[in-house]
């Protein structure tokens, strides 16, 4: 752990402007991008979320169960809300990064107003952490890896993983074509890079070259419906329609490709250390 420390401290001190030019240029432009983005916080594609507590009742199980009593990272951590969650939850440690200088200051900021001592944020590259190796116990990605290029952010969760330690990725599923249509008609919810590498199964096939993946599930079709109804009294009745055909329809071949999203765990080998 005090290794750890003393990489997180090291990092603060490098967060400047000089870090920033060191950055390629895409990096840049996901730095730049979110940066705006987490001034304004608007973002029209969030009413989609209305009907994701599903997905996110699954992901605060998942920290509920793994973050207790252990180093807990929350990996390209936007607000750190996850992060957050695994402090309350009992982390040792919940450590939030991200490539975003205002998300950084407004995770240390909520973890400050709510007294939330033992959790540490960090800006630095997702792809190149310069946190020490064998170094964390589970790491959550919510929506991020489809911000980063895979060859160098997969084998860099697994240097930075315990042995044994796990990961939980949600992203968006790329296969549904009324949802790749919506993304076309707006580019500008997304940097060039994203829009280019929402993940599919061909990507997963990737990950299993470092890192053991195991549980895929597949997350909301039909319940997408409500979207429309959401200030409407009519939204939760059809949520639960819609959420109810989703219990059946995501458990089927090809179907499931079809889900807006989907979870899946990395898992490093007992026996490998970086």
């Amino acid at each position: 752990m005090s290794s750890l420390l003393d990489s997180l401290h090291l990092l603060t001190r490098k967060e400047n402007d000089e870090w920033m030019a060191e950055l390629d240029e895409r990096k840049k432009q996901e730095l730049l991008f979110h940066d705006k983005y987490r001034e304004t916080s608007i973002n029209p594609a969030h009413k989609y979320y209305s009907v994701a507590d599903g997905v996110q009742s699954y992901v605060r199980d998942w920290i509920m169960r793994h973050a207790s009593g252990r180093v807990f990272l929350d990996y390209a951590c936007g607000i750190g809300q996850y992060a957050h969650m695994a402090a309350r939850a009992g982390a040792e440690l919940a450590i939030g990064i991200d490539i975003s200088r205002i998300s950084i200051e407004n995770a240390r900021k909520t973890a400050a107003d709510e007294g939330l001592s033992n959790t540490f944020f960090v800006q630095t590259d997702c792809e190149n952490t310069q946190l020490p190796s064998d170094s964390l116990d589970c790491i959550l990605c919510c929506g991020m890896l489809h911000h980063l290029d895979l060859r160098f952010a997969i084998p860099e969760l697994k240097r930075i993983l315990k042995p044994g330690g796990r990961v939980l990725a949600m992203e968006a599923l790329n296969y549904n074509p009324a949802i790749k249509l919506y993304r076309l008609l707006t580019p500008q919810l997304r940097t060039e890079w994203e829009k280019h590498h929402i993940l599919s199964l061909r990507e997963v096939g990737y990950i299993r070259s470092h890192l053991t993946v195991q549980d895929i599930r597949y997350w909301h079709l039909a319940a997408l419906l409500a979207t429309p109804f959401r200030h409407t009294s009519l939204f939760n009745p059809v949520l639960r329609v819609g959420n109810a055909i989703d219990s059946v329809a995501m458990r089927v071949w090809p179907v499931q490709l079809m889900a807006w999203m989907f979870t899946f765990e990395m898992v490093k080998s007992q026996h490998e250390q970086a």
